[in-house]
């Protein structure tokens, strides 16, 4: 089938803008924003076991339109003549490395953040509300569906959930209101131990980083020892070159031609004499120095 014809089959239509909420006149960053908020709807990840495989197609058409979209020749071609290019179908094999170059890994901060967004938002009263129906009012169940929900969070959201109760937004249930002491200490103890244990495993992963991170000075500075240790062999097999070529051109006439300079010195000395202290005094006449005669 061709990516209009799952897009027909998977969303009820084959206008690509109309299937990601934008118009025709949308931007590169608008289609980004929209594929970014669509996707996270029908990211396999996000789904029950049983929707994994319809939701891996979605997500598969999407990423065809976002790269279609985001082309200017190929989206050129679908908005003239309403015609998508399937030659690359097999690239999308691909679309979980396509995700990750849209979108950059999420940090410790970036989670942060968003936890201080969340926590009193509309989104984590939506989600207490569902979680409390889903788990008929057992705070266990909660806990594991409510983003970010600890022990400590307990009394605040019992305390939304009995607003709702109040309001009759949601039925009350006993297992709710009327939790056993014994349910509540233990999972208060087994919240406890977990905390523990991640902390354990997130002080062993700090140190593990910063081994890591030692290990890659040590080899940076390594490969800089090695560099300035070329650079200096360089150096050193240049000059030596320049020497040979000095050596080659000057002095390589005739090597048996060697002077002994020991013999000039002897000779030398032999012509030299001292001169006698009556001679210095005779130079001395008049209070001027006359000029020895050789």
């Amino acid at each position: 089938m061709s990516t209009l014809d799952l897009c027909e089959k998977y969303f009820d239509t084959r206008d690509v803008y109309k299937l990601l909420g934008t118009t025709k006149d949308a931007k590169d960053k608008d289609i980004k924003k929209a594929y970014h908020k669509l996707s996270l709807l029908v990211h396999p990840d996000r789904v029950s076991e049983a929707q994994k495989e319809e939701s891996t197609e979605k997500f598969k058409v999407l990423s065809k339109i976002y790269q279609v979209l985001t082309d200017p020749q190929r989206r050129a071609l679908f908005d003239e003549q309403g015609v998508i290019d399937d030659d690359d179908e097999g690239k999308l094999a691909t679309w979980m490395e396509l995700w990750e170059k849209i979108f950059k890994p999420i940090t410790v901060e970036d989670i942060s953040n968003y936890e201080k967004e969340y926590i009193g938002s509309d989104i984590e009263r939506r989600d207490i509300k569902v979680a409390y129906l889903g788990g008929k009012g057992c705070i266990n169940y909660m806990m594991n569906h409510i983003p970010f929900m600890a022990v400590e969070d307990e009394p605040r959201i019992k305390e939304i959930v009995a607003g709702m109760i109040a309001s009759n937004d949601v039925p009350e249930y006993k297992i709710f209101t009327e939790e056993p002491a014994a349910k509540r200490n233990k999972r208060h103890k087994k919240y406890a131990r977990e905390s523990k244990e991640a902390k354990i495993i997130k002080e062993r992963a700090d140190r593990r980083r910063q081994k890591d991170a030692e290990a890659a000075q040590e080899s940076s500075e390594g490969n800089l020892e090695q560099q300035i240790l070329a650079r200096k062999n360089h150096r050193e097999s240049n000059y030596n070159s320049l020497m040979d070529r000095l050596l080659e051109k000057y002095g390589g006439e005739d090597d048996s031609d060697t002077v002994d300079f020991s013999a000039f010195d002897k000779k030398k000395k032999l012509k030299t004499k001292t001169p006698s202290k009556s001679q210095k005094k005779a130079s001395v006449r008049n209070g001027r120095v006359e000029k020895q005669k050789s």
